[in-house]
């Protein structure tokens, strides 16, 4: 999108002139520009919508000539924003039974995924009718059915947020339903498109003298013959709906919202034990790696790089050093990670220390210690060897469910997960108070955290890695430097059968002095990456960065 964020409100009007005072006083609040559609309405409608044009100084009025639908309304009132300098329109419809005081929570998603469609999601009383619930919950299930995806969760709600730019795009390119059938053809298209859609929880009140205009005959016709177009159309789109996830980078990634995977992998690991779970983990990921396009993909492209580094240093490569192990791989590191929440990982049998990793970790000591470690290996086997409690820092809502799982199951652990979407004080002051306790804090120093604001920078140092730069975040250096803590590599990797705890002093203290604080974090960067390239040549196939590593998400992906 070319235009900065700047939002304006959309309200189709068909013949709701005496609800339209009321929906304007009530948004007034927000103080933001309004564009209302006449589409084609009564005389009273009409005469009540010039006045409040001629009252309102923040109103653009754009009439139809005649009744052409909410969906032609809608693009009518998105080309008038497009052509004003707007980026996003908000719709609300005209008859009062949004949540407008939801608003904000709307643009506030929308800012941070300016070309998705943001969306209503219904939270209905006792108004609704019966009728129109029931009809919901079919195009529901159609609609899932029509992107291979339960990520849209209503279609329906009028309360929303249109990206203009990509909205009228294709307007341009598809035909859209005009009436009742445009709310969901426009979602699902956009969704074809490859802008998706969030959605916010809001009430909707049908008001007891509210003006209806769905025609149960015509209007459901409409919509069975939208569906049966979606249906068709979705056909031939299969393939790139089916991969269209793992297309993606990792940091645009949706994060998985259910539990029910990790619970289930749980029960199977306590009811049947780790040798029948590991003989389903074989058809598990031949599936996943017969279907995951771009991680094979990903994990080729390192094995070719791997390869290449380890014959430059005459060094041996593992045996079956192809794809598919390197997939099995990650599945027994994820066994692995099973039996070190439940404490069934024993020392000296299944993980040991490698020569001067004790020492470097120090478990005696009292003072709390910044274990930097990556997405190599599985650090958090490193607790079957430990006693102190591990926070680990990840940038991911989906943590705390991770932790819920945890604490369900393996609340021994002893392993607290705080979630964050970026590093600032307050998480640098709440680390700060739990080493000062004696306790350890974990954080990957290999993946960016975060994407970018809009029209800001990827906040990264390029460092040279396994033959070519590579993106790495500054953010667990600079809070590093910030702790005033010592600060430890750490890594376990599968060999010998075992898992073996690599582990190194990075620094004590981390010092990025301030006139030259940007050379000194190129420095420290740059340290980190040789020493990751390192033991990632020890053991290649626990390499977990299953994505282009070495771009940035938007060096190749629109926004």
């Amino acid at each position: 999108m070319s235009v900065a964020f700047s939002p304006c409100i959309l309200i189709p009007c068909y013949n709701h002139g005496a609800m339209m005072a009321s929906v304007l006083a009530r948004l007034s609040a927000f103080a933001m520009p309004c564009i209302v559609v006449d589409d084609g309405s009564d005389d009273a409608t009409r005469e009540a919508l010039t006045a409040l044009a001629e009252t309102h100084e923040n109103l653009t009025l754009v009439r139809l000539a005649e009744n052409a639908g909410k969906g032609a309304a809608v693009i009518r009132g998105l080309e008038e924003a497009q052509r004003a300098g707007f980026s996003h329109a908000v719709q609300v419809d005209a008859d009062g039974q949004h949540a407008i005081e939801d608003i904000p929570k709307l643009l506030s998603l929308a800012e941070k995924h300016p070309d998705a469609l943001i969306s209503g999601q219904p939270i209905y009383d006792d108004s609704v009718p019966r009728s129109r619930l029931y009809g919901r919950y079919v195009t529901h299930v159609w609609v899932w059915i029509e992107t291979l995806s339960l990520q849209l969760k209503d279609s329906m709600c009028g309360f929303r947020v249109y990206p203009v730019e990509p909205t009228l795009q294709l307007a341009k390119q598809v035909a859209l339903g005009k009436r009742m059938d445009f709310d969901t053809e426009v979602m699902v298209r956009l969704y074809w498109q490859g802008n998706t859609s969030y959605f916010v929880p809001t009430r909707v009140t049908y008001p007891l003298d509210g003006l209806s205009h769905f025609d149960a005959l015509k209007d459901n016709l409409r919509i069975s013959w939208m569906h049966t177009r979606l249906f068709f159309g979705m056909l031939p789109r299969i393939p790139s709906l089916l991969f269209r996830r793992r297309r993606q980078h990792w940091a645009k990634q949706p994060e998985a919202k259910g539990l029910w995977g990790m619970r289930l992998m749980i029960w199977v690991w306590k009811t049947f034990g780790r040798g029948a779970f590991s003989l389903l983990l074989w058809p598990v990921i031949a599936v996943f790696w017969l279907t995951a396009r771009e991680p094979r993909r990903a994990s080729r492209q390192w094995i070719a790089r791997a390869k290449r580094e380890l014959a430059a240093r005459n060094l041996p490569q593992p045996e079956r050093f192809n794809s598919f192990q390197h997939f099995m791989g990650f599945g027994h590191a994820l066994l692995d990670k099973i039996a070190s929440w439940r404490g069934e990982l024993k020392p000296g049998r299944d993980i040991v220390f490698a020569p001067g990793a004790q020492e470097a970790l120090d478990m005696s000591a009292p003072q709390g210690k910044l274990l930097l470690a990556s997405h190599l290996g599985d650090v958090e086997a490193c607790r079957a060897l430990s006693t102190r409690t591990i926070n680990a820092l990840v940038f991911s809502d989906n943590a705390q469910r991770f932790k819920q799982v945890m604490e369900e199951n393996a609340p021994q652990s002893g392993i607290n997960l705080i979630s964050v979407t970026n590093i600032g004080p307050d998480t640098a002051m709440l680390l700060k108070e739990k080493l000062e306790r004696g306790e350890w804090v974990a954080i990957v120093g290999d993946r960016i955290a975060v994407n970018p604001q809009r029209g800001g920078d990827w906040r990264v140092i390029w460092s040279e890695f396994m033959g070519s730069p590579a993106p790495f975040p500054q953010g667990p250096f600079i809070l590093a430097s910030v702790l005033k803590c010592p600060v430890l590599m750490i890594f376990a990797l599968k060999q010998q059968g075992k898992l073996y705890v690599h582990c190194e002093p990075f620094a004590d203290p981390l010092v990025l002095p301030r006139g030259e604080r940007q050379q000194a974090l190129q420095n420290t960067v740059d340290r980190y990456a040789q020493r990751l390239e390192h033991y990632a040549l020890l053991s290649p196939l626990d390499w977990f960065n299953f994505f282009d590593f070495w771009r940035l998400p938007d060096a190749t992906e629109k926004e």
